[in-house]
């Protein structure tokens, strides 16, 4: 069965056009469901496709023969006569030259082809990628399951994007999403419904993309360091990132892991949030905080149990965040005072702060008030989960993180 993406949505527009199409996302996402979904619901696609897996290595050397070679097979299956053909590449990554391939696919046959591309992370794609392709193709990223999709893959159908009021529906969306928060949002281990197998399934994701695929893609030489620092920044989302404290702990130099960051981080296994500032001399703003990209892929590194710490919750709020916003738009903001809110959503006219906390207590929150009366703010929004007392604030909006889907939120 397959199921729609919001990612969905947003290309659709781009279906017609006639730029290449990139869908960049790390493995296992579900980039290869999502284009036999446009398929399965274009009927102008659906008669007049052909898809390429380059993970078939006999689909691979036709395209590493060049463009000449792939038009050549087209023709002979007698592909290109009438209306123009759409072809779906999947893994465009693994061709030796997949700028060349698609620029000249797009420069020569645009008219008689719409590409269709998916590749299984940015870093692998723009290592290859050439500025040659600049306007000749609209880019997407596919993330793991927001929340809402969680929802949607396990059949349960409640309407997030509206109020919900319900207590009853309150507390059964609170079991789904600390569910969503354990085992993250890939979706075979969503639909899994096996502990065990699922435990398994998502140990396979670490051990061959980030542990493999990865090591392999950046060329890293020291894998226990490696591994290392992946369980230690996985024990500190949330936290702000100090390198010299990072390379002392792990006996690498800062070069080093800086390197390794920025391969983690264009793999879509972690993202850095930098710091909101509008004052230089009052505000932080150089280490940036770190969080994982998704949390079942953090928890079972740290092989946590089914306790939604405030660190881990805070970071499964930033992935919904982060799947709905540029990540350009989301900060966090810290003086040097210690006053701290965890997102600043810094967007074209806006700007929204959100603290995160699993339980809401009715206490004088000193760095919300800071904030408000320092950015002459309206209003302030509160993430929990649980709710322990009542809210003595009309400034300080109590939501879930479902509601983050809401109109409301959308809209301030």
């Amino acid at each position: 069965m397959l199921y729609e993406r919001r990612l969905y949505s947003e290309i659709k527009p781009y279906l017609l056009d006639k730029e290449t199409i990139v869908i960049h996302g790390a493995r296992q996402v579900g980039k290869t469901s999502l284009l036999k979904y446009i398929i399965q619901e274009n009927h102008e696609i659906k008669d007049n496709h052909v898809f390429i897996d380059l993970e078939d290595i006999e689909y691979l050397q036709l395209c590493n023969k060049g463009v000449n070679s792939f038009i050549e097979y087209l023709t002979q299956k007698n592909l290109l006569k009438g209306k123009r053909l759409f072809v779906f590449i999947d893994e465009i990554q693994y061709l030796d030259n997949p700028s060349n391939f698609l620029k000249l696919l797009y420069d020569h046959y645009w008219e008689k082809i719409k590409l269709i591309v998916t590749g299984s992370s940015t870093f692998s794609i723009k290592s290859k990628f050439k500025n040659s392709l600049v306007g000749r193709t609209v880019n997407f990223e596919l993330f793991p399951l927001s929340f809402q999709e969680f929802l949607a893959f396990k059949n349960i159908n409640i309407r997030i994007d509206e109020k919900i009021k319900s207590t009853i529906i309150i507390n059964e969306l609170k079991s789904y999403f600390s569910e969503f928060v354990k085992w993250g949002g890939y979706p075979a281990i969503v639909l899994e419904t096996d502990y065990n197998k699922k435990k398994k399934k998502l140990s396979q994701i670490i051990s061959t993309y980030i542990k493999a695929d990865i090591r392999d893609l950046g060329n890293i030489k020291n894998l226990t360091k490696f591994n290392n620092l992946l369980t230690i920044i996985a024990s500190q989302v949330g936290n702000l990132l100090n390198l010299s404290e990072l390379s002392n702990t792990i006996g690498l130099a800062k070069e080093t892991i800086e390197n390794y960051l920025f391969i983690l981080e264009n793999t879509y296994v972690i993202k850095l949030v930098r710091p909101f500032s509008r004052n230089l001399r009052t505000e932080l703003t150089k280490m940036p905080k770190i969080y994982f990209e998704d949390t079942g892929i953090r928890n079972l590194l740290l092989n946590t149990g089914n306790e939604i710490t405030g660190s881990v919750f805070e970071n499964a709020v930033f992935s919904e965040l982060r799947k709905k916003i540029d990540i350009n738009y989301i900060n966090y903001w810290r003086t040097i005072k210690k006053h701290e809110i965890d997102f600043i959503l810094n967007l074209p006219g806006r700007l929204i702060p959100l603290e995160v906390k699993v339980s809401y207590q009715k206490r004088r929150y000193t760095s919300l008030v800071y904030f408000k009366n320092k950015y002459n703010i309206r209003k302030i929004y509160f993430c929990r989960l649980n709710d322990v007392n009542g809210n003595p604030y009309k400034w300080l909006k109590l939501i879930y993180p479902w509601d983050i889907y809401t109109e409301e939120f959308n809209e301030i």
